[in-house]
C-alpha cells in the first residue's frame, strides 16, 4: 500500500492498494507511517495516489460491517485528515485520477493540490448516497472551497472535472498526467525553502477556527 521515498528534502508518500484506494484501515496505517517518516526525514511532502483514482473515499465494505466498525474507521479517518490539515511541513498532493468523498477531503486538507488532466471526477458525494458530511469534512470544505460554489459542492453533491474542480477549490493546478509528479515535487522543493517554523505557525493561524471546531467535534 505504501511506497515511500525521499528526494532531496521532499518525502514522496505513494498510496496504492491496487484497487480504488478506498480509505480503510490499511490506507490510514500507510498514511500515518508515511507522515511519521516524513516528519523525521524531510522538509516537505508530496502525496500521490493510484493512477486513475487518487481515492474513492471511505471503504464502504468496512462501513457496512456495523455501527462499531463504521465509527472506528470514520474516527481514524477523521484523525488522519486533521493531522494532514495541521501538518507542519508544506504538503502537496498530486492526484492522478478521481478523488471522491474522503479522497476529496485529503485534497482539501493539503496545502497545494495538483490534478492530472483527463476524464476524472472530484467532489463530495455524501448527499447523493444518503449520508451527511461529518463535521471534520464540513469544516475543511468551508475552509478550502470557493464560497460561491459551496451550496452546489457540499449540499448538492456536484462532481467536477479537473478544470472545474480547480475553479471550485479542490485543485490549485491542472497539469498533463506525464508531468504531474515532477511538477508536484518541484513545487514541494520550492516550498521546503520557506522558514519551517514560520510556515507551520502561519498554517495553524490561517486554519485555527476550523481546526478548533474539528477538534471539538472529535473530543
Amino acid at each position: 500500500m505504501l511506497n515511500y521515498r525521499l528526494q532531496d528534502k521532499v518525502a514522496i508518500i505513494g498510496l496504492d492498494d491496487g484497487k480504488a484506494n478506498a480509505v480503510g484501515h490499511g490506507f490510514v496505517d500507510a498514511m500515518t507511517e508515511g507522515l511519521d517518516r516524513a516528519e523525521r526525514d524531510a522538509a516537505a511532502v508530496v502525496i500521490t495516489g493510484r493512477e486513475g483514482v487518487f481515492s474513492a473515499g471511505f471503504d464502504l465494505k468496512e462501513i457496512a460491517k456495523g455501527a462499531q466498525e463504521r465509527t472506528e474507521l470514520v474516527n481514524r479517518g477523521a484523525a488522519m485528515l486533521l493531522r494532514l490539515f495541521c501538518f507542519p511541513q508544506p504538503l502537496v498532493v498530486a492526484s492522478a485520477g478521481h478523488a471522491i468523498a474522503a479522497g476529496a477531503l485529503v485534497l482539501l486538507a493539503a496545502d497545494t493540490r495538483l490534478g492530472a488532466a483527463g476524464d476524472f471526477k472530484y467532489g463530495l458525494n455524501e448527499t447523493a448516497i444518503g449520508m451527511s458530511l461529518p463535521p471534520f469534512g464540513m469544516e475543511m470544505a468551508k475552509c478550502r472551497l470557493s464560497k460561491r460554489h459551496q451550496t452546489q459542492a457540499i449540499l448538492q453533491a456536484q462532481l467536477y472535472d479537473p478544470n472545474t474542480a480547480q475553479e471550485v477549490g479542490y485543485l490549485d493546478q491542472v497539469v498533463a498526467a506525464q508531468e504531474l509528479e515532477t511538477q508536484a515535487i518541484e513545487q514541494a522543493t520550492a516550498l521546503a525553502e520557506l522558514p519551517s517554523a514560520a510556515y507551520a505557525g502561519t498554517k495553524l493561524d490561517v486554519r485555527r477556527d476550523y481546526i478548533d471546531r474539528i477538534a471539538a467535534s472529535l473530543a
